[in-house]
């Protein structure tokens, strides 16, 4: 893992404002490559992608792009091969879908569920399906989700535009919806869930989408703001309330009791993000400027401390661990992205 020997455990990049939206990269060429959202509160935002440099093991930024509005969140495409075009998606008024090359990223396509009204109701966030590529979902403040159909055109010699397609839009809760994340479980295709500010994390199956399961309901009914499923045992996903100081772990199978909190943090959480190749690691982070990584193996009796602890200067917004790279995790606070290694 280490560049050249120069085992730095700590890298830092400061961009021109606040970082909210980040996601690393995937694929196998393009290790230590990030995607940073702008938070600024006017129309005129900014994408950043940004590259480790292995020589001088500084961070460089690649190239920027205009965005409107702060991105809500921002995927690259789980693509762990390299088999399709290198693509970049965000939220935010609508679902975009970019395509990234060493000196440019341009707008393939915009997706756009309400093509016979003048509002739009903005995106909270997606997922993007591992499995299939072709799938993405996006939670909207209009109470629905949305499940789109990507074509992105991969047969040789075809250089054709990306463009996307409605496969179907459902009420998912009562009020806003703020995430929206798919499970690896059933073949990891259909099967997704949600949380809203009905407070309640549902799970849908889009082979029977006439019903939905709760699993869980907060029980002062709080917004519940993020969901992340964990990344090798379907079975738990990790959820917080708004200006929660604590994190929630259930297990699908025993619905409406959490199996775990994670509740150390002394300010309200923000993000919360699973290890890659660990099921039983989870790291928080916080707006007391904490990132925790907790080992939850002995649940159900209580986890008490974390067994890491790392302390930014700001309040960490985000938290990322890398998916094809585990000993490293991502944090953004005020407007610095720092990678640790864990």
């Amino acid at each position: 893992m280490s560049l050249h020997g120069k085992r730095k455990e700590i890298y830092k990049y400061e961009a021109p404002w606040t970082v909210y939206a980040m996601n690393w990269s995937v694929r196998p060429d393009k290790r230590f490559r990030l995607a940073l959202g702008s938070f600024v509160e006017e129309y005129n935002n900014k994408v950043q992608i940004v590259g480790l440099e292995e020589e001088s093991s500084e961070f460089v930024g690649r190239n920027t792009f205009d965005h409107p509005y702060p991105t809500t969140k921002i995927m690259w495409i789980p693509d762990t091969k390299g088999a399709y075009p290198d693509l970049l998606a965000t939220s935010g008024d609508y679902l975009r879908i970019w395509r990234v090359s060493d000196t440019e990223t341009r707008l393939e396509c915009l997706l756009n569920n309400n093509k016979n009204s003048d509002f739009c109701a903005p995106l909270t966030s997606f997922d993007w399906n591992e499995v299939d590529p072709n799938l993405l979902g996006t939670s909207s403040i209009d109470t629905t989700c949305t499940i789109w159909g990507l074509e992105t055109g991969q047969v040789l010699g075809r250089v054709n535009l990306v463009s996307g397609h409605v496969k179907t839009q459902l009420i998912a809760h009562d009020k806003e919806v703020y995430d929206i994340s798919f499970s690896r479980a059933g073949g990891g295709r259909d099967m997704f869930a949600s949380v809203g500010a009905d407070g309640s994390v549902r799970m849908f199956d889009l082979r029977h989408l006439e019903h939905s399961t709760i699993i869980y309901e907060d029980p002062q009914h709080h917004p519940l703001l993020r969901l992340s499923w964990n990344k090798q045992d379907p079975n738990y996903l990790a959820t917080m309330a708004m200006d929660s100081l604590e994190v929630v772990i259930l297990d699908v199978r025993v619905p409406c009791t959490p199996v775990a909190r994670l509740s150390n943090h002394r300010a309200c959480v923000n993000g919360v993000t699973w290890a890659p190749h660990s099921s039983c690691h989870i790291c928080t982070a916080a707006d007391d400027h904490q990132a925790l990584i907790w080992d939850i193996q002995q649940m159900p009796r209580a986890i008490e401390d974390p067994i890491l602890a790392y302390s930014a200067e700001g309040e960490i917004n985000n938290v990322q661990w890398a998916s094809t790279q585990p000993d490293w995790i991502a944090i953004c606070y005020n407007n610095c992205l720092e990678i640790l290694r864990v």
